[in-house]
């Protein structure tokens, strides 16, 4: 099997490369454009992005969704903003990381939620004449996307704590 280069790599100076090769690009830069357009419509696949803040009480919840929302997605507005801004780019910051980090992560929610993608489909994946196939492949894209961006922003903490010898 061909080892696949990591997409994003920390530089010296602090920085990301982004080493996405134009197809990848063009993948993201389409689920980008269908994110900023089902949060227009609040669509209902994005229910995980927001979820309840009480599930038993639902004034509660109501109170709490007045609270927060708006933060929200204004957050996510800006993330897609800074994704949109850097999608060609081949270097970034860590706030741009960070912001890929949450768009990525949100493009999976969603797309898991519209799969209704279950544990037994992310050990097995789904047979090639399945209608979901396809988009189950973007799916397990994106998870593998995600976990190269975490890996990149990991490569920024500091070293744990040497165990001492008492």
């Amino acid at each position: 099997m061909p080892r696949v280069t990591a997409r994003i790599r920390r530089t010296r100076r602090g920085r990301f490369q982004l080493r996405l090769p134009p197809e990848e690009r063009e993948v993201l830069r389409r689920l980008v454009a269908d994110l900023r357009e089902l949060l227009a419509r609040e669509d209902t696949s994005l229910r995980r992005l927001f979820p309840p803040g009480h599930a038993t009480d639902q004034r509660s919840d109501e109170q709490y969704r007045a609270l927060v929302k708006d933060d929200l997605m204004t957050q996510r507005v800006e993330a897609l903003q800074t994704v949109e801004r850097t999608l060609d780019a081949e270097e970034m910051g860590p706030d741009e990381l960070s912001a890929w980090l949450g768009v990525t992560n949100d493009l999976r929610l969603v797309l898991g939620t519209q799969l209704d993608v279950t544990e037994e489909m992310n050990e097995h994946g789904l047979p090639p004449g399945d209608p979901r196939a396809e988009r189950f492949d973007v799916y397990r894209y994106l998870t593998w996307l995600e976990w190269q961006l975490v890996e990149a922003a990991a490569q920024t903490l500091p070293p744990p704590p040497r165990a001492s010898a008492d």
